[in-house]
């Protein structure tokens, strides 16, 4: 087939007709229905449905280093999906990085040591010099770094070879228990003198110092409560004594929770991940370590709206709390929740609420990208928390407040120096429904405008057996048609 469609431009039509006589083509060698996506995103590691794959090739454009279609009937066989993505490593991963200059810029108050030194030799030095925190974590890495994988191997070390393979579990999708087993064939496949972790626990252990992890909160089945700090080794909910743990047959016919065999199980967790790590980690870099000071040394303030910066809460703001504006680099927030499906079937109600942050700081062009939305929470299903929203909430209220009070050290790159970052959670984004939730407001009923609070001008219709609001016309202009 004639590929000059692919160095097209993706809105011209010779491109998309490209694009259709590709997915004809590729789909007479379909496996069970689904071809590779050689979109720029997907380069050829997913399977998925000729239409979808279509779409892809539309929206995100065609990997233009992909001319020899092997993997949709150019070659003999179609390849499975792990043929794929052994073969498509370089395409996916391009390059596997300065992992030494990665961990200078994760821990960048640490001077790189210019050659091999004793342990305890480190250890000093750490005690002595301007670091304290974490110097040990940040020499064992850089150990890690420096040792070849095995005898004579010059291209991975022990601690690149694991990061690129979990990359690859990311990418991938694959289970822990899949990882450990690649782990077991890989030892046997590699010289007898190659450090290589036996299980997905031990290598995740090698590279846990890098920061960003999450914790794991047991909470109520019923929404009551969190098993968190004081109340971490309660066994029931003090308020409706549900215990905290699945049941199984065998504790139901011994009539007791701990005489179940085996670990026990958690009938409900929240998946917390810490705020303080994530926005430290936005000055580690020196250029978004400059764009989050955007908003004040590169934002054109000539009474356009081009940004929240420009908005009137904003300023208002600004010159309530003079300290905290005072210093660019300190955060401003947005907090946005709402419930989703995760399993993308329409028939089933399960609802699982992530709860995201904005960093406001960002110019519009950055601050919306998905790399720059901070996790902040995943209540888990299969039901909505409701109003119980807040018991949820805890933890990040919790730091918010630190935050806002104190603050947290944190090492800014661009202008080389440790400051004290603060934020502040300047609003709330949600639908409707969730803005009743969050905000504890019933937005149904006879009062349901927040706006207008008691002054709400409703009446309840008697055969409708509904609320409506006839008098809310009040904030149209007076020269309005209603």
């Amino acid at each position: 087939m004639d590929k000059s469609w692919m160095k097209k431009q993706g809105g011209s039509m010779e491109y998309i007709q490209g694009v259709l006589n590709f997915v004809e083509f590729a789909s007479k060698h379909a496996s069970d229905g689904k071809i590779f996506c050689p979109c720029t995103k997907c380069v050829n590691l997913c399977l998925v449905p000729p239409g979808v794959a279509r779409e892809h090739l539309w929206r995100k454009g065609m990997l233009q280093s992909y001319t020899h279609w092997k993997w949709h009937g150019e070659s003999a066989d179609v390849p499975t999906a792990t043929e794929c993505g052994s073969s498509h490593v370089q395409d996916s991963l391009e390059q596997y990085g300065d992992f030494r200059g990665m961990l200078h810029d994760l821990c960048p108050t640490h001077e790189m040591p210019p050659e091999p030194m004793e342990e305890g030799e480190r250890v000093q030095e750490s005690a002595e010099g301007q670091p304290t925190d974490g110097a040990q974590k940040f020499y064992n890495m850089i150990d890690d770094v420096d040792k070849p994988l095995y005898a004579g191997c010059t291209k991975f070390s022990i601690f690149s070879a694991i990061v690129v393979l979990f990359q690859l579990k990311t990418l991938c999708g694959w289970m822990n228990k899949s990882f450990t087993m690649l782990l077991q064939v890989l030892m046997d496949m590699l010289p007898s003198d190659a450090k290589f972790p036996k299980d997905h626990y031990e290598a995740k252990k090698i590279v846990r110092d890098l920061g960003l992890g999450y914790e794991k909160i047991h909470a109520c089945p019923n929404d009551c409560m969190l098993f968190w700090k004081e109340n971490v080794n309660l066994e029931a909910c003090p308020c409706c004594k549900v215990s905290r743990w699945k049941t199984n047959e065998a504790s139901v016919t011994a009539n007791n929770a701990s005489s179940s065999k085996g670990k026990k199980k958690a009938a409900k967790i929240l998946w917390w991940f810490p705020l303080k790590p994530r926005l430290q980690r936005l000055f580690l870099s020196p250029d978004l370590a400059s764009s989050m000071k955007w908003h004040v040394n590169g934002r054109t303030d000539d009474g356009v709206m081009r940004h929240p910066a420009d908005s009137d809460a904003w300023k208002m703001f600004d010159s309530t709390h003079l300290q905290f504006s005072s210093d660019p680099r300190n955060v401003r927030l947005g907090l946005a929740a709402n419930g989703f499906n995760p399993f993308g079937i329409l028939s089933t109600t399960h609802s699982t609420w992530p709860v995201m942050l904005v960093p406001y700081n960002l110019p519009p062009w950055l601050c919306m990208k998905r790399s720059s939305l901070i996790l902040s929470l995943v209540i888990p299903g299969p039901k909505s928390p409701g109003i119980a929203i807040d018991v949820y909430l805890q933890p990040l209220v919790e730091e918010l407040r630190e935050l806002w009070d104190v603050g947290v050290e944190a090492y800014d790159a661009s202008s080389k120096n440790v400051f004290q970052l603060r934020a502040e959670l300047m609003w709330t984004i949600h639908d409707f429904p969730a803005y009743a939730d969050v905000s504890d407001w019933s937005t149904k009923g006879k009062y349901a405008c927040p706006c207008c609070a008691l002054e709400t001008d409703s009446q309840y219709l008697k055969n409708g057996h509904k609320f409506c609001y006839m008098g809310h016309r009040r904030w149209l202009g007076r020269d309005h048609k209603f």
